[in-house]
Order: structure tokens, then sequence, then C-alpha cells
């Protein structure tokens, strides 16, 4: 970082941290003590869409490496698109398999990071539900390498008061994202 860039207020962006996923685990301990919200199982990968053969051959290195542990019990991976063209990957596990969830995670992130496509990586996310809750999500975010918790109620509303209790739960645990404003909503995420 330059002069120029102190005087006019420009950073250096934070360079995408995959191992922040690895918090997740303890963090989910914390947030089950602090608000009763438990791990579904469900995570997700956002990725800006890859065209062509490209695409055709990150979606068969991430199935083998994933699928192969399908085939020995463990979870289930699915690719879907979003009304916004972005790509999703879903992958399930049950719910105490949180580890194994935030491994697979992680293997996509850089699987993607690998083969050139870090910079399409949007964020990633894990879902928690309370008995008789709407869901919640904790969302990592690539570029800023913070997480924020994403709590949607019907009807494309959020509950702030549960995303707020969750920020003050976790910020010893995680890198919660300060600037509320960057705490996109993301309506009709897999596994949410």
């Amino acid at each position: 970082m330059g002069l120029l860039d102190v005087l006019f207020g420009r950073s250096k962006p934070v360079r995408p941290d995959l191992d922040r996923l690895f918090a997740l685990p303890s963090a989910a301990i914390t947030l089950q003590a602090a608000a009763g919200l438990a791990p579904t199982g469900a995570g997700s990968v956002c990725f800006a869409s890859i065209e062509g053969g490209a695409f055709t051959r990150i979606r068969q290195e991430v199935e083998a490496l994933l699928g192969a542990d399908s085939e020995r019990g463990g979870g289930t991976v699915e690719f879907s698109q979003d009304d916004y063209g972005y790509s999703w990957l879903l992958s399930r596990r049950a719910p105490d398999e949180l580890p194994s969830l935030v491994n697979d995670l992680h293997a996509v992130n850089a699987t993607l990071r690998d083969s050139g496509f870090g910079p399409q990586l949007l964020c990633s996310l894990v879902a928690f539900r309370a008995s008789g809750r709407q869901p919640l999500a904790l969302v990592y975010l690539y570029k800023r390498g913070t997480f924020y918790p994403f709590a949607p109620l019907p009807g494309q509303k959020r509950d702030n008061p549960l995303e707020l209790q969750v920020r003050a739960a976790l910020q010893d645990d995680l890198n919660i994202e300060p600037d509320l404003s960057r705490w996109f909503p993301l309506w009709g995420a897999p596994g949410l």
C-alpha cells in the first residue's frame, strides 16, 4: 500500500483465508449454548458462473472428490443455479457431522481456487436451526475474510434481532463482518 492509497482512504483487500472455515465447529458450540441453534447438516458454496468445459471439469473434480466420500456413507452433493445466475454447490451431511461438512466446503473452495477460479468464489454458508424456528446461516465472505449471520423469514424479510444476537455471541469465535451493509441477504440459498 502506498502513500496515495493512505491519503485517498484505499485499503488493501483482505486475502481470502479458506482455513477460517475450520473455526465453524467451535463457533457452533457457542451458538448452541447462546441461541439454541444447532447445525442442520447443510452447507453451500456460491460462486460466479463458470462457462463451458472449465465448469464441467471443475464439477467432475468436485463430484469425484466428494462423491467418493458419499459412497462410504458420507454426504450428498448437488449443483444448482439461482435466479441471479450464480452457481451453488450444496453439501448435505448428518447434523452431527459439522467438521466433515466444513471439510467438504473447504475442499470445494480449494479446488476452485487451485483451478484458477478463486476470484469467482463469493461465499460459503452453513445452516443452523432451533426447534420450531426459521433457519439461520453463518455466511463466510471470501473477498472480506469475514463471517455474518443471515436469518431469513417468510416474505423475504430478516430476523434482525436474531442476527444481532448471533453477532454478539460469536464475536470471540469468528471474524464477524463489522459493516452491516455487507450482510447481504441470500434469499433462496440452497441449504436454507
